[in-house]
């Protein structure tokens, strides 16, 4: 698919330098990781709980930020990501970390039968994940064929009301100024800058492009149920960094859901 091209190729465009520029190199990052890897999860440990000895797909697990830390609390971790700069980051993180984690450089939507014998313990997705799908009922049979009877799905990610409804504009609470623009219902593809530009060294003409479909929370869900997950909670969440900041809009959501 052209859209998994393009965006395959954009994450492996300058990925592992623009970790470092956000992180540092991997053996600072790793050094603060340790101090309190529980915090570097933050509330989807409500959700996973110990994660000791359990079986964890981390999915588009990126550069091993969140990976490094379930290990360090004790789980087997497996990342699946199609960025082999993101590999290459995460497996000098998690060495610094003196924690093993497997990485798996492919697309989610084409994984190798070996992996999908259906034995995680849990799907972990989180935040800046689902707009890379065009299909989400393929990724969710996926994420089916990933888990075990009784394993669950633990996915967070950005709300559609901010994603796809509302801009907003303002650095500080006071002046904070949001509107109404966008289509919620709109199902176009859109091309965007890759959500690490900010950090690259180069800024001007070479900011990788990726394409994004964004999704509405029922399509979400639809999609969830569709693959044989019940879901067992859905929370709505304003954003966690303010209790001032966007009151009163919801910022992110989370979805827990059991394979039966």
């Amino acid at each position: 698919m052209e859209t998994s091209h393009q965006n395959k190729e954009s994450w492996n465009s300058g990925a592992y330098q623009a970790w470092i520029n956000r992180f540092g190199n991997p053996s600072e990052a790793a050094m603060k990781i340790k101090h309190d890897p529980a915090k570097r999860i933050g509330k989807a440990l409500d959700y996973i709980g110990d994660v000791k000895d359990k079986k964890i797909a981390n999915l588009l697990g990126s550069n091993g930020n969140k990976a490094v830390a379930l290990a360090l609390l004790g789980a087997n971790v497996t990342v699946v990501d199609y960025s082999a700069e993101n590999e290459k980051y995460a497996l000098e993180l998690a060495d610094a970390a003196d924690v093993h984690i497997h990485y798996v450089v492919s697309d989610v939507l084409q994984l190798q039968a070996e992996m999908l014998t259906g034995n995680f313990d849990i799907v972990y997705m989180e935040h800046g994940i689902l707009h890379y799908f065009m299909n989400l009922n393929s990724l969710f049979h996926v994420v089916n064929t990933l888990l075990r009877l009784g394993g669950v799905l633990v996915l967070q990610d950005f709300h559609p009301v901010t994603t796809k409804l509302i801009s907003s504009r303002g650095t500080t609470a006071n002046i904070r100024k949001h509107k109404v623009t966008g289509d919620y219902f709109d199902a176009s593809i859109e091309e965007k800058e890759i959500s690490f530009s900010k950090f690259a060294n180069d800024r001007n003409d070479n900011v990788q492009k990726v394409l994004l479909r964004n999704w509405t929370l029922g399509e979400i869900i639809t999609s969830i149920a569709s693959n044989r997950l019940y879901i067992r909670v859905l929370e709505e969440m304003p954003n966690q960094s303010s209790d001032v900041f966007d009151k009163g809009i919801p910022k992110t959501f989370t979805i827990l859901a059991e394979k039966l």
